[in-house]
């Protein structure tokens, strides 16, 4: 592998992992955090977040190769599906307890299964966009 395809797959895990940041984080406002609701009243609130994700990873796709615009959809179904999982009072948020280690292991799993999200839309892009 060339040095540059080095430098440029690199460069693509450190880009994801600050938009999975910023994302999760000081993007998240209190609104979204509401995607714990029960029932039907998660799906705007968790909506909103995922778009967060979605566009940001739109934006850096489009800045490599935009005719992979359709990883930052992949991004957004993948996204909500884990983080509905992760906080539905009935699935995996029922463990909220943060004394409590099967807390911790949900999240662990939530965020695993993100940058393993994130592993695949920097597999794709680099395989699609390296000749």
């Amino acid at each position: 592998m060339p040095n540059e395809n080095l430098h440029f797959l690199f460069s693509l895990f450190v880009v994801f992992q600050v938009k999975h940041f910023f994302a999760d984080f000081p993007l998240q406002r209190q609104y979204m955090l509401q995607k714990t609701r029960p029932g039907w009243d998660f799906v705007y609130p968790l909506t909103i977040h995922c778009l967060v994700h979605s566009l940001l990873t739109l934006i850096i796709v489009s800045m490599v190769n935009s005719s992979l615009w359709w990883l930052a959809v992949v991004d957004f179904v993948l996204h909500f599906a884990m983080d509905r999982l992760k906080s539905g009072p009935k699935y995996l948020g029922r463990f909220n307890d943060q004394t409590k280690s099967s807390f911790w292991m949900a999240l662990g799993f939530d965020q695993m299964f993100h940058h393993l999200t994130h592993y695949f839309i920097i597999y794709t892009i680099f395989t699609n966009t390296i000749v």
